[in-house]
C-alpha cells in the first residue's frame, strides 16, 4: 500500500498579503456590534423629521431658559403710552415687521404716532398694556417647558416605580394598587384643578400639584402591563433562580427592557401636560397675571384679534410648534425603539 503522507516545512505556511486577503472582506456578513441604544440612535438620526423637531426643541429650551441674558425688555413692565405697537425689526423694511399699521386705508408709522423714542423697537410688538410680546412669549414658553419637565419627573419618579412594583408583586398588592389608579382616573383633571384652586390660589403651584396627582397614571399602567409580560421571561426566571434580589432584578433587568416603552410614552405625555397648562391659563384658572403663559397670551390676543391679529398669532404659533415637535419626535422615537420596525 502506497504511503500518501507528505511532510510539510515552515516555508509552506506563509501569511497572506493584503492583495490575497482582499476577497475575504466580501465574505463578511456581520455588521459592527452595537448596543440597543446605539442602534436606536442610528435609526433616529435617519428620521429627518424627528431630528429637525429635536433641534427645534433644543433651540426653544435655550431661548426660553436663557432669555435672562438677552431679553430686550422686562416681560412684566407696562408702558401704556406704547400699547398695541406692531412688530418692528431694525433694518427690515417689510410690512408687518417695520412698525407700520393700516388705519382708515392708509399705512402709518405706529411708533412715530405713539411718540416713541428713537431706537425703540419691539420685535413682536406690544400688548394692550405696552408690554413686550417677544419677552412675554419667551417667558410663557419657559413655563410650558417647565411643565414638560415636571410631567417628565413625575412620570419617571412615580409612574415607572408604581408600575414595576404593581406588576412585579402581583396578587392582592397589584389588585389594590390598580383600584387606587381607577379611583384617581374617575376624577377629571379639571375637577382636580378646581378643587386645588379652592385651597391654593391659581398659579404654577396648583398646576404642578394637579399634574403630580394625575399625569403619571398612564405611565404606571403601561409599565405594569410590560412588567407582567417580562417577569415570566427566561432571563428573569434565571436571575431569580440565581438568588438576585427583586430590587436588583428591577433595575438591572426590567428597566433596560422597559426603556423604549418609558421613553416613547414620556414623549406623548409631555405635549398633553403642556396643553393642559395652556388650556387652564386660557380659561383663567392657570397662571395668573402679571405672569405670562402661552395660554394667557392667546386669551389676551383673542380680544384684539380683529384689529391686531399678531397678538394672538405669535403665541399660538409657538404653542403649535412645541406640540407638533414633541409629537413628531415621539413618533420618531417609537420607530427607533421598536425592534419590529424596518431597519434603515
Amino acid at each position: 500500500m502506497a504511503d500518501n503522507s507528505k511532510s510539510f516545512s515552515t516555508g509552506d505556511f506563509l501569511p497572506l498579503s493584503d492583495a490575497d486577503r482582499s476577497h475575504l472582506d466580501s465574505e463578511k456578513i456581520t455588521a459592527p456590534s452595537q448596543t440597543f441604544l446605539q442602534d436606536s440612535w442610528r435609526r433616529l438620526r435617519h428620521n429627518k423629521a424627528a431630528m429637525i423637531c429635536l433641534v427645534i426643541l433644543i433651540i426653544l429650551f435655550i431661548l426660553s431658559f436663557g432669555s435672562h441674558f438677552f431679553q430686550t425688555h422686562n416681560p412684566n413692565a407696562t408702558n401704556p403710552d406704547l400699547a398695541n405697537l406692531p412688530p418692528k425689526i431694525p433694518g427690515l423694511d417689510i410690512n408687518g415687521f417695520n412698525g407700520t399699521l393700516m388705519q382708515s386705508g392708509e399705512r402709518i408709522n405706529a411708533y412715530a404716532q405713539a411718540h416713541a423714542h428713537a431706537g425703540t423697537y419691539y420685535i413682536l410688538g406690544t400688548d394692550y398694556l405696552g408690554r413686550d410680546l417677544f419677552s412675554r412669549i419667551l417667558f410663557g414658553t419657559r413655563i410650558s417647558l417647565t411643565i414638560a419637565l415636571v410631567a417628565s419627573f413625575f412620570d419617571l419618579a412615580f409612574g415607572v416605580v408604581y408600575g414595576i412594583i404593581s406588576g412585579w408583586l402581583g396578587g392582592w398588592v397589584d389588585t389594590l394598587m390598580q383600584r387606587i389608579i381607577e379611583i384617581i382616573l374617575s376624577i377629571p383633571n379639571l375637577v382636580v384643578m378646581v378643587l386645588l384652586i379652592v385651597v391654593l390660589k391659581p398659579g404654577m403651584s396648583a398646576i404642578i400639584i394637579a399634574i403630580a396627582i394625575t399625569s403619571w397614571i398612564n405611565m404606571a399602567r403601561l409599565v405594569r402591563a410590560q412588567t407582567l409580560e417580562l417577569k415570566n421571561q427566561e432571563f428573569i426566571l434565571a436571575a431569580r433562580t440565581l438568588g438576585e434580589s427583586s430590587f436588583k432584578i428591577a433595575f438591572k433587568h426590567l428597566l433596560p427592557n422597559l426603556s423604549s416603552v418609558i421613553i416613547i410614552n414620556l414623549m406623548f405625555t409631555i405635549p398633553t401636560a403642556i396643553f393642559f397648562e395652556a388650556f387652564l391659563s386660557y380659561i383663567g384658572i392657570g397662571v395668573s397675571a402679571p405672569q405670562a403663559s402661552l395660554g394667557t397670551l392667546i386669551s389676551d390676543g383673542q380680544k384684539n384679534f380683529q384689529f391686531l391679529p399678531y397678538q394672538m398669532w405669535y403665541p399660538a404659533i409657538v404653542l403649535s410648534i412645541i406640540m407638533i415637535a414633541f409629537n413628531i419626535l415621539g413618533d420618531g422615537l417609537r420607530d427607533a425603539f421598536d425592534p419590529k420596525s424596518n431597519r434603515k
